[in-house]
């Protein structure tokens, strides 16, 4: 439930008709994708950044209300500079690295999720989801001007899918009425309620939290909070039994209360509640006007699977987390991520679709694992019974004075990427002394190089990265995948934070990464018959 008092909204792709609703048969496409949100729009730029024909369907002409997704993590903003979009999104972003736990009115501790230095991007940045979703319409444009074969298409409801062995057929409403179109594969990115995944009929299996929280996004002329997350648990000013404070763009601060479940929602919305309850948090004295409000619950869920024949499903349409955390869009992203590369190549007929299976291995291992910390967070932050409340304060007075307690505090573990120790596609880890941030399974950390950073000169083909070893200077042809080979040299103190991230004790290192910039296999020195091997591993070929 929404309030009208604010929309942050962008028509960004308004209703137009298109050759396809006069053709007399349908015409089919390599890929349709339906929804226009983060993660539809990321797929679209990934696919058509690779030349790969993409129609995006949605059934609206833009960006929806209210900032909704808030919190974007390092890994998404690594992956949104690969798409171009990266700077626009830090430049509007709040960033914050440091967040700080209270009980009551104590602070029992404070975080810091980036304390190294040396990385282009900072552990998160806070940027209304509508924001984020215009720049990457923006670098669909952009991509488009450059001969990106990509449409986005505002105003096509999807209302029914046929499968087949070897496309998907696809009934649109419009404007000007219904039309067919067909495509070899359909990536449904239509979010929690996803009408694809209910048309198909499949389910969506997880847990229900009963628990309210209000979310109220407030302007503040003036204010003495830092830009850092601050989280209270029992917060003395009794608004609630916990609540998150986080600053956004446009001096819009994010509050959330936990408000209970057996709670009057209408009565809650109404704007004297609303402010009855941010009078005690700010003070009565805080001069604030309520941009946008919203009760939510949720469940912790997911797909039994996520490819279903030429269907695969992605972001919330495939999963669903609690907000605590901010591993809903994230994951997301990475979802996109995952999938991008490994569909382009089988398009292009350099993999088999057996490599798409891959992409059910890793990501419903992602969600699982984001599904665990999200379920802890949420049973921490609302325990249900007297013992695990009377277990949730006992750990957080202990954290206020001993550092061995803090780890247990849990107001939401922060995404972080995935690592992937169990897929199908890793290769051999044979680096002795490597270090653990970098084993196989694993997303690149970046580092200085030169005057820029390591991950943007790794970019988004198969890589080999070598350091302090000899490898090919020309880039190899593994049954048709193009292998680029990247020379380090770390002797004499030279790029001492890709020495430190990526050798450890090892004197010198070969990576293959996949174009996700995922670690595919590590040796001590090059070999190519190892290489080959682990490419055709990586592209499921083996």
């Amino acid at each position: 439930m929404l309030h009208d008092r604010y929309s942050l909204a962008f028509k960004l792709y308004p209703y137009a008709k298109c050759p396809d609703q006069t053709a007399q048969t349908p015409v089919r496409h390599p890929v349709v994708v339906v929804g226009g949100g983060p993660v539809g729009l990321a797929t679209a730029l990934d696919l058509g950044r690779q030349g790969i024909a993409v129609v995006l369907l949605d059934d609206h002409e833009g960006i929806g209300m209210g900032s909704r997704a808030i919190c974007f993590a390092k890994r998404t903003l690594d992956i949104a500079d690969r798409y171009g979009c990266g700077g626009p999104m830090l430049d509007k972003g709040v960033v914050w690295n440091v967040g700080k736990v209270f009980q009551d009115d104590r602070q029992v501790f404070e975080f810091n999720l980036q304390p190294e230095a040396g990385h282009k991007n900072p552990a998160f940045i806070n940027l209304q989801q509508p924001y984020f979703e215009k720049f990457l319409f923006e670098q669909i444009c952009a991509e488009q001007k450059k001969g990106a074969p990509i449409q986005v298409r505002g105003k096509n409801r999807v209302d029914a899918v046929d499968r087949f062995d070897d496309h998907v057929q696809v009934h649109i409403t419009t404007p000007d009425g219904p039309y067919t179109l067909q495509a070899d594969w359909l990536v449904a990115c239509d979010g929690a309620g996803s009408p694809l995944r209910a048309m198909m009929g499949l389910g969506f299996d997880g847990r229900v939290f009963q628990d309210s929280f209000l979310i109220a996004d407030i302007k503040m002329t003036t204010t003495n909070f830092p830009t850092e997350r601050w989280f209270w648990f029992e917060p003395y000013f009794k608004s609630g039994a916990s609540t998150l404070l986080h600053k956004q763009p446009d001096g819009i601060w994010r509050v959330d209360f936990q408000i209970g479940w057996d709670v009057d929602r209408a009565e809650e919305l109404k704007e004297s509640n609303i402010r009855r309850r941010l009078d005690a948090m700010l003070g009565a004295d805080v001069d604030y006007d309520i941009v946008w409000s919203s009760i939510y619950t949720f469940q912790c869920r997911r797909m039994d699977k996520f490819r279903h024949g030429r269907v695969i499903f992605a972001g919330d349409s495939a999963h669903q987390v609690s907000p605590f955390g901010a591993r809903g869009a994230n994951s997301g992203i990475q979802d996109v991520d995952n999938l991008g590369w490994k569909l382009g190549l089988v398009i292009q007929g350099k993999a088999p679709d057996r490599l798409l299976d891959s992409y059910d291995d890793e990501r419903i291992f992602g969600a699982d694992e984001n599904i665990l910390n999200s379920t802890r967070a949420t049973d921490f932050i609302t325990p249900k019974s007297k013992a695990s409340h009377t277990f949730r304060n006992a750990v957080l007075t202990l954290a206020e004075h001993h550092e061995f307690a803090r780890p247990l505090v849990n107001s939401g573990r922060l995404s972080v990427p995935c690592v992937y120790t169990q897929s199908p596609l890793n290769g051999p880890d044979r680096l002795v002394g490597g270090p653990a941030q970098t084993r196989v399974g694993s997303s690149c950390p970046d580092a200085p190089l030169g005057d820029g950073f390591l991950l943007a000169a790794l970019g988004d083909d198969f890589v080999l990265l070598a350091l302090n070893a000899d490898v090919p200077d020309t880039p190899l042809d593994i049954d048709g995948i193009a292998v680029r080979a990247f020379g380090v040299s770390t002797t004499g103190g030279r790029h001492a934070q890709v020495a430190e991230r990526y050798l450890g004790a090892a004197t010198s290192a070969v990576y293959l990464i996949r174009p996700d910039q995922h670690v595919a296999a590590r040796w001590p020195a090059f070999d190519a018959t190892a290489v080959r091997d682990a490419v055709r591993t990586a592209c499921a070929k083996d």
